[in-house]
């Protein structure tokens, strides 16, 4: 064994031993496992609340709903086609190449894991996405996914979401993806070799993040256009960058705010970034353990940041990161970021360029702890003095809020509402949970922009929806779509109308 992965395991086992807090307070009395109690709560609230009902009687009529079992040989989009709301599909161990659709509510698909054997998704290296689901109160859990092309486990606008126990190795875009979701746990992942985030919570709200390890990938945990989050206790290491707190511009949701990053290892995040050319996350510099860019009410408290050759966090706005299209109806500063007591050690040994100019600028020849970039304001860190910082002298040096921990979680204490059409129309709904995962208006994401789509396909919605449900691979530049081919025609076509109308 090397000395590199002696020290990687222990740290992963003073993770499972001392991070500590947030398992005892959330923890059931009589619970055998962490936060067991916490992920079964969680979906039982939403299985009574899916009808608008919280009494007894609706919750244990959904928790007695039929196992449906799936053996190697048989294929799991059967069983939750015959799955009905309150319903498990439970897969036994084996091989699996398919793509699982959930587009009703309540439903949990549950691997079993025995003597060691896995249930496998396996895309081949051909297929999109291993799980896709759209329903509420979805639970995925004890699955290896593998050699996927788009993404391991995507969420689209779908609330009150469990993904926990998966092991998710080389799934193309994105590892675990939640898009435009409210409520939702993820936890106790592995996640690695992603080309973009390893778990990816985009446009999303109450979500908490914890206890997940994510290693090799061009971006570890990433808080995109998202609101009340929580991540803490994961390990995150061998990244190019470790954890991402974003506001991307020219999404529909235009702000990320309130946000808490705690209690993890942010540990030797200097993996060769292997993005997309021209992508924002392809400009995430190598090296970096968190980085801040434009995102409001952000605490980082209490973690392990060290041995991240670029610099430990870079607070930045839009005007001073890589491959960004300004939005001007995107606020483009990070503003009243709490940096609290977090230990800090043999980051910024590496410097890029632009970060060496500070230092050269600075009169100092040591590679910082933290660096802020651009304009903000209201931002403060304690114990500023014992740490390496660059660009902080207008920060505070107390915090109104010294300590994170009166907060156990952001998620609701009630299941959140299903997304309504009542107020917007379906289309809008589908290109927020759907398309705005991959496509900004104007700027280069993981697919082109929804202008150059426009000007493509202008008069032609119809052209639109037949390319969704079979996308074939266009550009050499771009990634290959995974095909929505799942949707109904009619929700196809809603969806198309929508990206034509859309302006910003």
């Amino acid at each position: 064994m090397s000395k590199k992965s002696i020290v990687i395991g222990t740290l992963a086992v003073i993770v499972a031993a001392g991070a500590g807090y947030f398992v005892a307070r959330k923890q059931s009395s009589g619970s055998s496992s962490a936060d067991i109690a916490t992920a079964q709560s969680l979906l039982s609230a939403s299985r009574a609340g899916a009808s608008g009902k919280g009494d007894a009687a609706s919750l244990t009529a959904a928790l007695t709903g039929k196992t449906i079992t799936v053996k190697p040989g048989e294929v799991i989009q059967n069983a939750v086609n015959q799955a009905q709301p309150g319903d498990t599909v439970q897969v036994m161990p084996g091989t699996y190449n398919e793509t699982v659709y959930i587009d009703k509510d309540n439903i949990s698909l549950l691997g079993v894991v025995k003597e060691g054997q896995w249930p496998v998704l396996d895309g081949m290296s051909k297929l999109n996405d291993a799980v896709l689901y759209s329903g509420n109160g979805i639970r995925v859990e004890n699955f290896k996914i593998v050699k996927f092309k788009g993404n391991g486990i995507m969420g689209q606008a779908g609330n009150n979401f469990v993904i926990r126990h998966n092991w998710i190795e080389n799934t193309g875009v994105y590892g675990i993806f939640p898009q435009f979701g409210q409520n939702g746990l993820i936890q106790y992942n592995v996640l690695s070799g992603i080309e973009d985030a390893a778990i990816y919570v985009g446009m999303s709200d109450n979500i908490q993040v914890d206890h997940n390890e994510v290693h090799g990938n061009v971006a570890g945990i990433e808080i995109e256009n998202s609101r009340h989050a929580v991540v803490e206790n994961n390990m995150v290491y061998d990244n190019a960058g470790g954890i991402l707190t974003f506001v991307t511009p020219w999404l529909p949701i235009k702000t990320t705010f309130d946000v808490i990053i705690r209690n993890n290892f942010v540990v030797n995040n200097n993996h060769k970034n292997f993005g997309a050319p021209g992508s924002i996350v392809s400009g995430v510099p190598s090296g970096t353990g968190i980085i801040i860019m434009a995102a409001k009410d952000v605490i980082v408290e209490n973690n392990v940041i060290r041995d991240n050759k670029n610099s430990g966090i870079i607070v930045a706005d839009h005007k001073s990161f890589a491959n960004i299209t300004i939005d001007p109806d995107s606020d483009p500063y990070p503003d009243r970021i709490s940096v609290l007591s977090n230990l800090f050690s043999n980051n910024g040994y590496e410097p890029m360029n632009e970060i060496k100019a500070l230092m050269v600028a600075s009169l100092t020849q040591q590679g910082p702890d933290i660096v802020a970039v651009g304009s903000g304001s209201g931002s403060c860190m304690v114990d500023r003095a014992a740490h390496a910082t660059l660009g902080i002298s207008s920060w505070a040096t107390t915090c109104a809020k010294t300590t994170s921990a009166d907060i156990v979680t952001l998620l609701l204490d009630k299941p959140a509402t299903p997304r309504s059409t009542e107020t917007v129309t379906k289309g809008e709904v589908l290109y927020k949970g759907i398309c705005a995962g991959c496509h900004t208006y104007s700027a280069r994401m993981i697919g082109p922009p929804t202008q150059i789509i426009q000007a493509l396909y202008a008069g032609n919605p119809q052209g639109i929806a037949d390319y969704i449900a079979n996308p074939t691979k266009k550009r050499e530049d771009f990634p290959p779509m995974p095909s929505q081919g799942h949707l109904s025609p009619e929700m196809r076509k809603a969806v198309a109308d929508y990206m034509l109308t859309v302006k910003k």
